[in-house]
């Protein structure tokens, strides 16, 4: 649970090199318009991670070197992530982000860790077939119990801690609709248990005519596992530049060369877009759309039921609800999606917004809470199946990007690093067409 019109700052005074004019294909040529990411102010009002302690990160003012193995354009969750997974020592990695590292998209996340995907199993299947379906939610559950692992591993301080997950019978799914979905994932092998509306009263107080309690789902700091990440990265000698803004790009079948603001060039065997929802201009399209959320948090110490500290919630409803718990008893809730691009950037909506989100949480739980002390609002990417866009961007060799994360922000950058990690080192991922971009006429 992640997460205008475009913004163009062009870099008007870009020459091309005599060798970059060879070409007059147009899918490989520079391109020719202002600029090739869609700038977004990525969050309005301050997220309650800005304040957190550790995030910030020691970054070079500029690259070492001219020509890398890999470029990754994005400092938050998916560049640090797709980082991690590609420094292997042998590697020349940069990550290169236009804005602090860690304060973009990223930051504006609740992170709610989820397996689940924001389709049902059960309609995803009717949508692109059973067992892609299937594959799909597997390959889900199976990115969490990684991070569960990339985490402990590295011994991360963020806050991470394994929940499990309540959604809610709503408007949208109600309690038949929930027993179909649960019976759809036990024919998948991932365990959920149905709750009628007498358990789920007489377990968690709630009014519902019905819920899914499952596993393999967490929470944690999202500033804090990235930056994190991105730490013992560049401790394995992955480079990191910010501010760098990449302008423009020029792919050839052996590697890529990135403009900069500061009138530059850099060259990579390959290049990776991990830059969230201020996407490559030649990526935009009719499977993808921009659309706006709104989110809140108490004070630490908040009166909350017992309970939530060991589930975090959403709701089958549209727009839905979803909420959980911090660390140190804060009550961080999300929801009233609006199909929009700037209506995030709106101060009046960020009120309304959030205060009908305040109102929806205490008429769920029963109780009464106190004011805000963050609320904030983000645009996020999202795709009419509810899984990501991953992989070769059509038309641009070499060129990878990874977009429409939807509610699963964090759970799909890691899937979008072992997918892309996997095709640079040569030897495929068996899921990658699930998640692939679709060229022209496909």
């Amino acid at each position: 649970m992640q997460a205008p019109a475009p913004r163009v700052k062009g870099h008007r005074n870009f020459s091309v090199p005599q060798p970059f004019q060879r070409t007059s294909d147009r899918s490989s040529a520079i391109s020719q318009s202002p600029d090739i990411t869609r700038k977004r102010d990525l969050h309005e009002s301050r997220p309650v991670w800005a304040d957190s302690p550790r995030i910030s990160l020691k970054t070079r003012k500029t690259p070492s070197r001219s020509d890398y193995d890999v470029v990754i354009v994005g400092a938050g969750i998916s560049g640090a992530l797709m980082a991690h997974a590609l420094a292997d020592g042998k590697r020349s990695v940069l990550v290169v982000d236009r804005r602090q590292p860690v304060h973009g998209s990223t930051l504006a996340s609740t992170a709610m860790i989820q397996h689940e995907i924001d389709i049902p199993l059960s309609r995803l299947s009717g949508m692109i077939g059973e067992q892609e379906a299937r594959r799909a939610w597997q390959r889900s559950a199976r990115a969490v119990e990684q991070l569960t692992r990339i985490v402990a591993d590295l011994g991360l301080s963020c806050g991470f801690e394994r929940k499990k997950t309540l959604f809610l019978a709503g408007t949208e799914y109600g309690s038949r609709a929930l027993r179909t979905e649960v019976e759809a994932r036990h024919a998948t092998g991932i365990e959920a248990d149905f709750l009628d509306a007498a358990e789920l009263a007489e377990h968690f107080h709630l009014d519902r005519t019905g819920a899914i309690l499952s596993d393999i789902s967490a929470s944690a700091n999202p500033a804090q596992m990235a930056a994190g990440i991105l730490r013992a990265a560049m401790a394995r000698s992955v480079e990191l530049v910010s501010p760098l803004e990449i302008t423009d790009l020029r792919s050839t079948a052996q590697g890529v060369f990135l403009a900069t603001a500061d009138g530059k060039i850099l060259s990579a065997r390959h290049a990776v877009f991990c830059s969230g929802y201020e996407f490559l201009e030649s990526v935009a399209n009719k499977d993808h759309a921009i659309i706006s959320t709104w989110a809140l948090a108490t004070p630490p110490g908040t009166n909350l039921p017992d309970w939530l500290k060991d589930c975090i919630v959403w709701e089958g409803a549209d727009p839905y609800l979803y909420l959980r718990r911090s660390r140190d008893g804060r009550l961080i809730a999300g929801g009233e999606d609006e199909e929009s691009e700037d209506a995030y950037a709106s101060p009046q909506k960020l009120r309304n917004k959030t205060k009908t989100i305040h109102r929806k949480v205490e008429a769920l739980l029963g109780l009464s809470l106190p004011e805000p002390e963050y609320r904030w609002a983000a645009p996020f990417g999202t795709t009419r199946t509810g899984l990501p866009l991953i992989g070769r961007v059509p038309g641009l060799a070499n060129t990878f990007a990874v977009m429409g994360f939807g509610g699963n922000g964090i759970t799909f950058s890691q899937i979008a690093a072992e997918i892309v990690s996997a095709d640079i080192a040569g030897h495929g991922d068996a899921d990658a067409d699930l998640f692939a971009f679709k060229g022209p006429g496909s």
